[in-house]
């Protein structure tokens, strides 16, 4: 039997389609031969060491909150920002964002809190709120947090030591 050039176009049409078809939904209604080699892959955590230290200067005080900046050295070195907010005579909190380059991490500390003479120091644990850009799924908690400030003008100096991960 012989076919019409129509009728050849549209068998090589299904032909087309079917091959197609097989490559979206796979053999036998399963997934695609793509899919299945890449299911037994797993995606690992990109681990960010925080190795932080910075002096800190006083940009404004509002009531028990000290409003900070100065610039970050270590691993992911960059400006820095802390509004530290005295909540008793034993203890602070502070939300710290950190600027590296390609994006943002920003993070709530709670800390004891002891006044000396000249200087008071604070000591206790941050956790990555959020972040932005390249750091935009970091996330952590129990990382160090801790400093000193200066009673004289009230500058910070302040340490993020621990790991978060993205």
């Amino acid at each position: 039997m012989r076919r019409s050039a129509t009728g050849r176009r549209a068998v090589a049409g299904i032909a087309v389609l079917s091959g197609a078809l097989c490559a979206v939904v796979g053999p036998r209604g399963g997934p695609p031969a793509l899919a299945a080699s890449s299911r037994g892959a797993a995606l690992a955590a990109r681990v960010i060491a925080l190795n932080e230290s910075a002096r800190l200067h006083l940009t404004s005080r509002h009531g028990f909150t000290l409003n900070e900046q100065g610039s970050a050295s270590g691993s992911v070195s960059g400006p820095m920002y802390v509004h530290l907010t005295i909540v008793s005579t034993t203890r602070v909190v502070a939300e710290v964002n950190f600027y590296p380059g390609g994006g943002s991490i920003s993070g709530k500390a709670t800390a004891s809190y002891k006044r000396g003479s000249s200087t008071a120091s604070f000591s206790g644990t941050l956790s990555i709120a959020r972040g932005t850009g390249s750091y935009a799924h970091v996330h952590g908690s129990g990382l160090s947090f801790s400093g000193t400030i200066r009673r004289s003008d009230e500058a910070i100096a302040v340490q993020v030591h621990g790991e978060a991960s993205e």
